[in-house]
């Protein structure tokens, strides 16, 4: 399908996207502002039609999104912003599809979750019939019958692992237990086993699916659409991996750039927190570099296209946390270890006795008491109970092998852009030259300066000004220069805000913010009395071609950084390190503030040498979680043992992570590791509940010998202890709160 206006979609590009997504649409009719699309999915897909309604209210240029499912029709009015109305009806094209892919990953996820919940039906009926026939009246017939279907899966896997991996392994142990203890009458026993066996592993195979899924999926953060110059002139709208080098690719305000490449002509305002973590946007100018996964806040700039895809920055990175070492996630782990060891020996042991003793009774004894099962019985439920126990201190913790590790860290590396700060530009102080304007009037002219600009900062003073219940007045006439400032006519003044550069440009002249005590800094050029903080920065403001005072500015850090930073170092004896792609002199200061020694604090690092400083210090001996929230942060993430990430953190960062903080609080990543640590300690003392009354018993049975009654008995009591023990974590309470 093509759209009849220009730039178009080309004719293959618009096939290739319809064979891919199934997406059929025809265009009603449309206006600049407004564009009403029919697409017959919307009758019988609901999920389609909220995903797609989603999708359009996330645009910040839609202002209004009408659905109606039963006419099959979607009216959508948007704003025009230094574009061409063909230009974003295109993109919402391309939201269109984009919401059918995101419904066939959802049907993609219930469809793995059913097949994960097949493996466990069987058990938990055969468990169900089990009990039941303890009181009714069910011919034991059916209930062996249901729990042999049951124990099949498990004997085939045995056989394979015999036959093929000659070896003996822990289905061999289970389906050995299985049997003996079915062939003693006893039905209940080894249904509930494969219960709690199957639900152990459904967890495990359900992460590591997704994990998978994922990984597939990663690219799509680098963009799929590309707005392409052709020889002729005209201007294309493609797949990003179309995309060709030394194509000419074009990015408006608000977009995302889709390559790496060198600015062919036009000057932007980028930002480029998600790649390197900067929380500053940076002017790119012709010649410069700029790189896929960046966005274009301001300005429009033509690029020539040098890297594609994988190729891309962005893309190598996603390809190094795609070959980052998979740890283990069965929460088994443990006793799949002892019975690939034990196994053996106690078959062998089994043989010798009844060789001697010549009684089938007492080699039963001996192989029903395995302590292995205990610990699998017990293993899974601590964790479960522990994961469900972090869920209401607000962490999200994948896997029994995370909360394992999370247990055993003892060095802590941290980003610094949204991680230990806040991420967001916030205005923390205003100051005028003495003898002139008044600190609210100054404020008041500069923030209906800064009204309706994207820049993080100009938004921050708009923000900080209507906190101090300053009304913003309108703006007359206005020229904004990029990367410099803005000039604009406010209540009859003419004023300027920006940098000191740009202040200078315009001919003003910047006096001393306190005449009496001169900055005896050479290196500060402006004179100002330099007391601020060097992750500080200054806005400048003019009007009327005078100087009248500074805006600082500052991405601040979280309230419970310097707090949780403290804790870590002295109740849990963590070495803390800080990475960023922010500049040293920053990356000091935010260290200093924090008590961090110097000597731990990696600035100006990108996600490759991330990764490498996680794995050096893997290397020498560290057990090493990231906390991070950024694309950027990615590769660090998957190379660390640990991987922590926020829920409001990019999309990458909270699938790569094993923990995620929900409430976005780093204080709740305190509460797991105590919860970690807790449960690690009740693993042993279910090993200790497992193993030594079955050893004891052991010891019975191969000298005055043990009824395969008695020794059942134990080997289920001792199971279900550890179980029970196990539950722990469910039944903690959590101490008050004191009140603030």
């Amino acid at each position: 399908m093509t759209i009849a206006t220009k730039p178009v979609i080309t004719k293959r590009v618009a096939q290739e996207a319809k064979i891919a997504t199934e997406i059929e649409y025809q265009i009603v009719h449309k206006i600049p502002g407004r564009i009403r699309f029919r697409i017959p999915l919307l009758n019988h897909e609901p999920n389609y039609a909220q995903r797609l309604q989603d999708l359009l209210e996330a645009d910040s240029r839609v202002l209004q999104v009408r659905i109606s499912c039963a006419c099959s029709s979607v009216a959508i009015s948007y704003q025009l912003v230094n574009r061409n109305h063909e230009f974003i009806q295109a993109d919402l094209v391309g939201l269109l599809i984009e919401a059918r892919q995101s419904q066939n990953s959802q049907i993609q996820s219930q469809k793995v979750a059913e097949v994960d919940n097949d493996g466990v039906k069987l058990p938990a009926f055969a468990t169900v019939l089990a009990l039941l026939g303890l009181g009714f009246p069910i011919p034991r017939l059916i209930i062996g019958a249901t729990v042999a279907l049951a124990a099949l899966p498990i004997a085939k896997r045995a056989y394979v692992s015999i036959t093929q991996k000659r070896k003996l392994n822990i289905d061999c142990l289970d389906f050995i237990a299985i049997a003996l203890t079915s062939a003693q009458g006893n039905l209940l026993t080894p249904a509930l086993v494969m219960t709690l066996h199957e639900i152990g592993d459904m967890i495990r195979d359900r992460t590591a699916r997704i994990t998978e899924n994922h990984a597939a999926d990663l690219l799509d953060s680098l963009g799929h659409f590309a707005w392409v110059e052709q020889p002729d002139g005209h201007k294309q709208r493609i797949l990003a991996t179309k995309v060709q080098p030394k194509d000419t690719v074009i990015v408006y305000p608000g977009e995302q750039i889709p390559v790496d490449g060198q600015i062919l002509h036009g000057t932007a305002l980028i930002d480029q927190q998600k790649l390197t973590g900067e929380s500053m946007p940076v002017v790119r100018q012709p010649g410069q570099a700029v790189y896929a996964s960046t966005l274009v806040r301001e300005g429009e700039i033509y690029i020539q296209a040098e890297r594609i895809g994988a190729a891309t920055r962005a893309g190598a990175s996603i390809e190094l946390v795609q070959k980052a070492p998979v740890h283990d996630t069965r929460m088994g782990n443990y006793a799949a270890n002892i019975a690939d060891k034990a196994v053996l020996p106690a078959l062998i042991f089994a043989g010798l006795v009844f060789a001697t003793t010549r009684n089938p009774a007492m080699a039963a004894s001996i192989l029903t008491l395995d302590f292995v099962t205990g610990i699998r019985v017990s293993l899974p439920t601590t964790f479960l109970a522990a994961l469900h126990h972090a869920t209401r201190h607000g962490v999200l913790i994948r896997s029994g092998s995370a909360l394992e590790k999370l247990a055993e860290i003892d060095t802590l590396v941290f980003d610094k852009t949204g991680t230990l700060t806040k991420g967001d530009i916030e205005v923390v102080e205003v100051e005028t030259v003495a003898g002139k304007m008044p600190t609210m009037r100054m404020l008041a002219l500069a923030a209906a300066t800064e009204q309706r600009l994207t820049h993080p900062v100009a938004a921050a003073v708009v923000k900080y000004a209507q906190q101090q219940g300053i009304e913003i007045l309108p703006r007359q006439e206005f020229v904004y220069e990029i990367g410099l400032g803005v000039r604009a006519e406010i209540d009859g003044e003419q004023v300027m805000v920006g940098s000191d550069r740009f202040l200078r440009q315009c001919g003003v002249i910047l006096d001393c913010l306190y005449e009496p005590h001169r900055c005896n800094n050479t290196d500060c050029p402006h004179h100002l009395n330099c007391r601020i903080s060097a992750h500080d920065s200054l806005l400048y403001v003019a009007v009327n071609q005078e100087f009248q005072g500074v805006i600082y500015y500052t991405d601040p850090l979280r309230a419970e950084s310097a707090d949780v930073i403290e804790q870590l170092q002295t109740q849990y004896g963590m070495e803390i390190y800080l990475l960023t792609g922010d500049n040293q002199q920053r990356a000091v200061a935010v260290a200093e503030e924090l008590h961090l020694p110097l000597s731990q604090v990696h600035a100006e690092a990108f996600p490759a040498q991330k990764a490498e400083i996680i794995q050096k210090l893997r290397q020498s001996g560290k057990t090493v979680a990231f906390t991070g929230d950024g694309l950027n942060d990615s590769v660090a993430l998957a190379y660390a043992d640990v991987a922590i990430s926020f829920s409001g953190g990019s999309e990458v960062a909270r699938e790569t992570a094993d923990v995620v903080l929900m409430d976005d609080n780093l204080s709740s990543f305190l509460a797991a590791i105590a919860i970690a640590r807790q449960t690690k300690a009740v693993i042993k003392q279910n090993i200790g509940l497992a193993v030594v009354p079955n050893l004891a018993a052991l010891g019975l049975a191969t000298t005055f010998g043990l009824h395969p009654l008695a020794a059942t008995i134990i080997h289920n009591g001792s199971a279900i202890a550890a179980g029970l023990n196990g539950l722990r974590p469910l039944m903690h309470q959590d101490p008050p709160r004191q009140s603030e």
